[in-house]
This record gives C-alpha cells, sequence and structure tokens, in this order.
C-alpha cells in the first residue's frame, strides 16, 4: 500500500506535478531521482496495491539490480552503521559482529528495504545521526581537529536529512540534543578551560548542529517548489497566488491582488 502512495509521488517529481503530502520532500524526491537515474518514464499509475509493472522500469527505486538500487541499498547501510555505532561504543568486536549478524537476519529490516518506501531512507539517516555523533564523541580529545570538524559536520546533515523524510526524525534531533548538552555541560565544569574557547565550542555546535541542517532543511523546499512546477492535485491546498505559477492551472499567469 504505501508502494503505492510513495511511488505515485515518484512519478509526480520526474513528471515534475504538483502535488501535497504531510511528510517532508526528501524522501520522495531521492526516489523519484533513483527512479529517474534508472530509466523510470513516470508513467505508471500506481492506482492500487498490486498492480503489475509489467515493462515499466520500477527497480532501480526498489530492489537489487539496473543502475539504482536505491531503498535496498540504503537498507544494506543500516548493517555497517550498526556495527560501527557498537565498535565506538563498546570497542568490542563481538558485540559488534552480533550487531551487525542480527540486522542481517532481521526480515523486518529486509522487508522494508525491499519496496519503495520512506522507511529504508528515514533509518539511514536516523542511524548515520546516530553513527555521525559516536564518532565526534570520540574525537572529544582533539577538538576543532579535521576529523572532529567533520563528524559534526555529517552530524548535523544527517539531522536535516532525518528531518526532511519524516517527522519521526525530531526523536534523533532530540538525542543528539541531549549528548550536545550533557557535552557543554561537562565543558563548562572544566576549570582548565577558558570562556573564550568554552564559545568557540557553542558557537561550533550553533553552526553545525542547528544552522547547517536549518539551511539543509529549507534547500529541500527550494528544490521541492522549484521541480514541481506544473498543476496537479495539490493545488488547491494552496493560496490563489501560489497557483498561478503552476503552469496549465486555470489561474496561470494570472495577476492575482494580495
Amino acid at each position: 500500500w504505501d508502494e503505492t502512495h510513495f511511488g505515485k509521488m515518484a512519478s509526480y517529481y520526474i513528471n515534475r506535478t504538483f502535488f501535497f503530502d504531510v511528510h517532508p520532500p526528501l524522501g520522495k524526491m531521492l526516489i523519484g531521482l533513483a527512479g529517474y537515474l534508472s530509466g523510470y518514464d513516470g508513467t505508471f499509475p500506481f492506482q492500487k496495491p498490486g498492480d503489475r509493472y509489467e515493462q515499466h522500469n520500477y527497480i532501480g527505486m526498489r530492489g537489487v539490480r539496473y543502475y539504482s538500487p536505491f531503498c535496498a541499498f540504503l537498507g544494506s547501510c543500516l548493517v555497517p552503521f550498526a556495527y560501527l555505532t557498537v565498535l565506538e561504543l563498546s570497542k568490542s568486536l563481538p558485540a559488534a559482529l552480533l550487531t551487525a549478524f542480527i540486522l542481517i537476519f532481521d526480515t523486518g529490516c529486509i522487508t522494508l528495504s525491499q519496496y519503495i518506501l520512506l522507511d529504508p531512507i528515514l533509518l539511514f539517516f536516523l542511524m548515520g545521526a546516530v553513527l555521525s555523533m559516536v564518532k565526534c564523541n570520540s574525537c572529544a580529545d582533539r577538538p576543532f581537529s579535521a576529523s572532529w570538524w567533520f563528524w559534526l559536520s555529517l552530524t548535523g546533515m544527517n539531522l536535516a536529512g532525518a528531518m526532511g523524510v519524516k517527522f519521526v526524525g525530531l526523536f534523533v534531533v532530540l538525542l543528539v540534543g541531549l549528548n550536545t548538552v550533557y557535552d557543554l555541560w561537562d565543558l563548562l565544569g572544566n576549570l582548565n578551560l577558558s570562556l573564550v574557547m568554552f564559545g568557540k565550542h557553542l558557537l561550533a555546535r550553533v553552526l553545525c548542529l542547528i544552522l547547517l541542517p536549518l539551511a539543509l532543511y529549507m534547500a529541500m523546499f527550494a528544490v521541492h517548489f522549484t521541480v514541481l512546477n506544473k498543476s496537479g492535485p495539490g493545488d488547491g491546498f494552496f493560496s490563489s497566488a501560489f497557483q498561478s505559477q503552476l503552469i496549465g492551472n486555470n489561474l496561470h499567469n494570472v495577476s492575482v491582488p494580495e
């Protein structure tokens, strides 16, 4: 059922047809991009679950062949992400291997990763954010080094990705936020650290964990509204002034007063 839902939205992006959905746009845009790059032309109707794709090249958005097996690839990334996270936290190779094997043989994870869904994309960014946060914590003894900046920035990018797929991503934002507050509180209590240096730590986190994710999140919507420039089923949710900018709408290029 969900594949019918999100596959149709991928077709909207390929055909540049405007629509409205409760979720942020990143996941659906990425599915649409994967379909476009793998040769899908956006013509399958996605009318009801179970319809056969026949000659339509849908595999690039879903499975394990052709140019861009998108959801399956992101789902497979969860295994190394989990392995590296547990290895970093526990320093135990058996614990990390056990975690990886649990995910490899998890039926739910395998099932979610083989269809055109937002879930593998969301899990990719959620686990990516956790891994980046843990890696950044491990660089605490080397603040402002290249690796420290890399993992801190990557944490912010993954936060934007998680929020840009579904609002459930707020939970990983909360996790990283609590970790950051704890980290800053610990630094504030360090009498060997000057207030100037503490201010630099604070500004670095504001830049990478607040401003960077916000900028990326807004950029997703900028791309979303730029791509979807043709009239579609989502027109009625927006103002007449907005509809006048959509090609094919009855109000297209009509002067609409404020």
